[in-house]
């Protein structure tokens, strides 16, 4: 998880990025604030006779240059390179992102510029001009490396549109330096400028695709997908909700058979409720692939449907939202083969060491809620949810089971639980401590949904909210609460079931579908119960009350059913994914640094010292 949540804290900043007028305003007052500075600190590099002006004068003089040179430029080349951009089919790039990138390149410019006069002053030349050239040569590799890695269009298309700004620049620096000196010979060689500053970028544009190059074929070589694809259009997704990505995602998929299990509740022939444990993992991420397939399964059946999570790992997120159809009708194909008995058992809690399980049986039947609260834990891997289904069906003669990774301890540093964790054995062992329980004629079943629609995903809540069943029987009341979220922060559950049992509510459990759709917000991670807790429990609070009001006779049955042939990213190609992504990572690191600096001395060093003519 915590490689795809990584990549999900990257959306923050792409969302967060400032309005069309809030980048304009701010190039314009800063390049006529640079423009003011650089008069000020090297006066000799504007040709007028500072002496016959007056403070306010040179102020507005120094600011107009700054402006004309930077601002103005900076501002007609975001809006050529945003429509260059689309009318190139490129993705991403809004008017707003245009702007923003052109306000960066203008800051970091007119740094340089600022260092030049300072230096222009200290050792006593003229280092503007040079420092202008620099500093465009910077902000066109800056640039081609932005638009090259979100836009998809290429290297070559990237590069003639990262010219655009520079080139700007450069000439309305000309044309105000010929204005500046009417009459007299130019002090520089157009042949000189130009020569430097290909010469320059072209260095700057052989670094980049060198280093694209090395850490982009791992992940061609593995998996055959592009890694700029591959972050385009998953930036295409947090800026649109593209679903483009899903395609990448559909040439690595593969088709694995899974289980769900499902719980239904009959009143009067007529189905109210239905707890749904998919033995499939809400992801990757945002509304890609399966990552909001709680809430879009649970919409998929008329009467009241919890989806919860079941035991699976990123291993196995669906490739596309399409394949949710196939669990859709695996479900309704066991809901007109079930069964149904008003027989059931109370809600009865093992535990060992680490280990807790709640299991309730329905007749020949049970359901397992697994925790490992109030320690951390995150996703619990199929083969393990296998093994504890078969030892718990073999241990107490159950025909069918809906087994629940119940995921509402969040800690950081707990992976997901994996064979041969001694967690794994410690779940093991609390399926030998359960014996089947007495079971009594008559099952009560209250139900309540709660969109929490004053909470969102910044809260961790999804957009199915809340929802809560309630089964008595044999006079216990026992309370199923479900958040659309991804995990719990730990210690929330514990003060949740002493909030409900102040209720009159004897048994509870809480847990989270595990849904990825907030882990495009804030952070990666992004339990429920960081903000808000006092809101949220008044929430469940208004939930059990209500649940509670809708008790009512039904009768219930189990069913345990395969799903054939979902695509999923899979266990190989899974794994093989993120540890590629983490050597690209590392390899990066190394390689950044050493291509980028090499070319910037080279780049410093022609501009400012070598003189061709």
């Amino acid at each position: 998880m915590s490689s795809m949540s990584s990549v999900a804290g990257l959306s923050k900043y792409i969302r967060t990025l400032p309005k069309t007028g809030i980048s304009i305003f701010s190039m314009i007052f800063i390049s006529f604030i640079v423009g003011v500075l650089i008069f000020f600190i090297s006066p000799k590099y504007f040709i007028i006779d500072t002496l016959d002006i007056n403070i306010l004068e040179k102020i507005f003089y120094g600011g107009a240059y700054g402006f004309g040179v930077l601002g103005i430029s900076s501002i007609i080349s975001g809006t050529i390179v945003q429509h260059w951009v689309s009318s190139m089919k490129g993705i991403n790039l809004r008017t707003k992102h245009a702007m923003f990138l052109a306000m960066i390149s203008m800051v970091f410019l007119s740094i340089v510029t600022i260092f030049g006069a300072i230096f222009s002053i200290l050792f006593n030349g003229d280092y503007v001009l040079n420092s202008i050239l620099f500093g465009c040569v910077l902000i066109f590799a800056f640039s081609i490396l932005v638009l090259w890695s979100t836009s998809n269009i290429g290297l070559i298309k990237s590069a003639f549109i990262s010219c655009i700004q520079p080139v700007f620049v450069i000439s309305m620096w000309i044309i105000l330096t010929f204005i500046n000196q009417t009459g007299t010979t130019p002090e520089f060689k157009f042949l000189t400028l130009f020569l430097k500053v290909i010469v320059a970028g072209t260095v700057f544009l052989l670094a980049i695709f060198s280093f694209i190059t090395i850490i982009e074929s791992p992940l061609k070589k593995n998996l055959g997908l592009g890694l700029l694809d591959l972050l385009s259009l998953f930036i295409a997704h947090i800026n649109e909700g593209s679903k483009s990505l899903e395609k990448l995602f559909e040439e690595i998929g593969e088709p694995v058979d899974t289980l769900v299990g499902i719980l239904s509740f009959k009143r009067d022939n007529k189905i109210k409720a239905i707890f749904i444990s998919p033995f499939v993992h809400p992801g990757p991420i945002g509304d890609i692939g399966g990552a909001n397939m709680p809430s879009i399964l649970s919409k998929r059946f008329d009467a009241f449907t919890m989806v919860a999570h079941g035991p699976s790992t990123h291993d196995f997120n669906p490739v596309s939202a399409k394949e949710i159809d196939k669990i859709e009708t695996t479900v309704k194909n066991a809901i007109e083969e079930m069964e149904y008995s008003p027989y059931c058992s109370q809600f009865i809690r093992y535990s060992n060491k680490k280990a807790n399980i709640g299991i309730q049986f329905f007749g020949n039947n049970g359901v397992i809620l697994s925790t490992f609260a109030p320690y951390g834990s995150d996703d619990i891997e199929l083969s393990i949810g296998l093994a504890l289904m078969i030892k718990i069906q073999s241990k107490c003669n159950l025909e069918n089971s809906v087994i629940v990774d119940c995921h509402n301890s969040f800690d950081e540093e707990s992976g997901r639980l994996l064979p041969g964790n001694p967690k794994m054995f410690q779940l093991l062992d609390t399926v030998d401590e359960i014996k089947k329980t007495k079971q009594n004629k008559g099952i009560r079943l209250g139900c309540h949904h709660d969109l929490m629609d004053d909470l969102d995903k910044s809260n961790g809540v999804g957009e199915d909210g809340l929802k809560v069943m309630i089964i008595e029987t044999m006079d216990q009341k026992t309370a199923y609460i479900l958040f659309d979220s991804n995990n719990m922060l730990r210690g929330f559950r514990e003060k949740i079931i002493e909030t409900v049992k102040d209720l009159g509510l004897d048994e509870v459990e809480v847990m989270t579908t595990d849904t990825h759709s907030v882990n495009t917000l804030a952070s990666g991670y992004n339990p429920i119960g960081q903000t808000k807790q006092d809101e949220i429990i008044e929430h469940v609070k208004s939930s059990c009350k209500k649940a509670v009001d809708d008790l009512e006779e039904v009768k219930a049955s189990i069913k345990t059913k395969r799903i054939i042939g979902i695509n999923t990213f899979g266990p190989n190609n899974s794994t093989e994914l993120i540890s590629t992504i983490s050597s690209i990572v590392a390899v990066s690191k190394v390689m950044a640094p050493l291509i980028f600096i090499l070319a910037i001395l080279f780049a410093f060093l022609w501009i400012f010292f070598y003189k061709p003519f």
